[in-house]
């Protein structure tokens, strides 16, 4: 039996209209009833998904959520913060230098605030607040505090001028960041260490959780490590190729309630 269930969020427990159906609450509630660990897993920071930790009840004792794509794990009962793998400011300013030298817009978080650096706002940097909710504040880098604990950078533009950015990405940012590509439009830049797999790895363990015992469900590129990690790896109808390729079961997409068909056939045994 599956103990732990980590759920990515958009494309995945998420439909395209932003909700989560009737039919995801209610396999996801069921699951909880039964002892099992639900785990929102995702790109985005806490204030992204504090509504949805409220409507499926995941704010109970020894309910976890993990953000910014594993840089973040949380206890959500007392709010304790298990890790925060960071970056610092000299990292916030090799990106920036990047960014500039590249032409592509870019913006960073802390624990909990959206920032840019761009005058010239980008448009995918004001869809990223709204779509989280996170505050949206202009600072320059010059003006960024030095002691920033920075959860992750982005690199944010079209499809296209963000693929001839990345096609001119140093040896050394590979070296010394996670990247990871979780939309056309995201190149997300991380402490080497923050990755989905490595933070729901170290939770399991934490909870005497066997890796054979964990299921992970995602959709993206960022969620590539937990699909490898996972006792069984579930890849969304929706799912790029790779990840469809890496899962153990393709389940319905996002707007068929996938989530809920693969907690009610292997949680649930339906």
């Amino acid at each position: 039996m599956y103990k732990l269930v980590a759920i990515d969020i958009d494309g995945t427990l998420l439909n395209d209209n932003h909700e989560v159906t009737t039919e995801v609450k209610d396999a996801i509630r069921e699951a909880k009833k039964k002892g099992v660990k639900i785990v929102l897993c995702t790109g985005r920071p806490l204030v992204g998904v504090e509504q949805y930790l409220s409507d499926l009840e995941l704010r109970e004792e020894g309910d976890y959520v993990i953000s910014f794509n594993g840089a973040m794990v949380q206890d959500t009962f007392t709010k304790k913060v298990l890790t925060h793998l960071t970056l610092g400011y000299d990292d916030l300013a090799e990106i920036y230098t990047f960014s500039e030298k590249t032409a592509l817009h870019m913006h960073f978080f802390d624990s909990e605030t959206l920032y840019t650096p761009n005058r010239h706002i980008g448009k995918y940097t004001i869809n990223e607040a709204y779509l989280t909710g996170a505050q949206l504040i202009f600072q320059e880098i010059e003006q960024t505090p030095r002691d920033i604990m920075m959860s992750k950078a982005m690199l944010i533009d079209e499809p296209e001028l963000l693929e001839a950015g990345i096609a001119q990405v140093p040896a050394e940012f590979h070296e010394k960041f996670h990247l990871v590509r979780s939309t056309p439009f995201y190149l997300e830049i991380l402490n080497k260490d923050a990755s989905k797999g490595n933070a729901v790895h170290a939770l399991a363990e934490k909870l005497g959780i066997q890796q054979s015992e964990v299921m992970c469900i995602g959709d993206q590129e960022n969620d590539m490590t937990m699909i490898q990690y996972a006792g069984l790896g579930v890849a969304m109808g929706n799912a790029t190729d790779a990840i469809k390729e890496a899962a153990g079961f393709i389940t319905a997409t996002n707007n068929e309630s996938g989530v809920a068909v693969a907690i009610r056939k292997f949680i649930l045994g339906e």
